[in-house]
């Protein structure tokens, strides 16, 4: 089962990927866990280009950046864990590129979903769970984060962008999440993280049985 957990800035992706690998290792599955950008040795080389706070690009390369990441980490890493039977859990997938690129830098949507299709030969989600908060809120987390961990500068780009544009975010995956209910499950992130946790599970129980 491949399954992503999407949301903007400061939402606890990183948390729920780590409690439900451990729920799901503890039922006896085995699971990977992964990440965009950086889930392959080449994305470990994108990743600072797109993150750190002092670069500068154009929005197409960040694109075309975002992207390459992805066709590798798909054929390096997320197709061979899929083929071998394991779980893929993965924080940020191709939602992420549309809500990001398409309503956050104002790129064309249907373009993204053309091009995101493509770099990932095909592969979606069988199910993506969004992490939803108003954007203030998840922008003060991440900032107050990046600052106790020292990677204001080094992983700050995004968190630099203003309110507005992480406004648009949010609306994006919501609209995204709308397009597609059957594969989307919304998860309030202000609640706890053991209460996202429960309805993650409940989540994956209804469509895994």
């Amino acid at each position: 089962m491949f399954l992503t957990v999407e949301g903007g800035e400061g939402a606890g992706k990183s948390t729920l990927i780590r409690l439900l690998a451990e729920a799901l290792k503890a039922r006896g599955l085995t699971c990977l866990c992964t990440r965009e950008p950086g889930g392959c040795p080449l994305g470990l080389q994108i990743r600072p280009l797109l993150l750190q706070r002092a670069q500068t690009m154009n929005n197409r390369a960040e694109l075309l950046l975002f992207l390459a990441d992805r066709a590798q980490h798909v054929a390096e890493v997320i197709r061979p864990a899929l083929e071998r039977g394991e779980w893929v859990l993965c924080d940020r997938y191709s939602d992420s590129t549309i809500a990001y690129q398409g309503c956050g830098r104002g790129m064309d949507k249907d373009a993204l979903q053309r091009l995101n299709d493509w770099a990932s030969g095909g592969l979606w989600p069988d199910l993506t769970l969004l992490l939803d908060l108003p954007a203030e809120e998840g922008l003060a987390r991440a900032r107050a984060r990046n600052g106790l961990t020292h990677r204001e500068e080094s992983e700050g780009r995004f968190e630099s962008e203003a309110l507005a544009f992480h406004q648009r975010i949010r609306q994006g995956f919501l609209e995204r999440a709308a397009r597609w209910p059957e594969r989307f499950c919304i998860l309030d992130a202000r609640r706890s993280p053991e209460a996202v946790l429960c309805e993650a599970l409940a989540a994956i129980d209804r469509l895994h049985g």
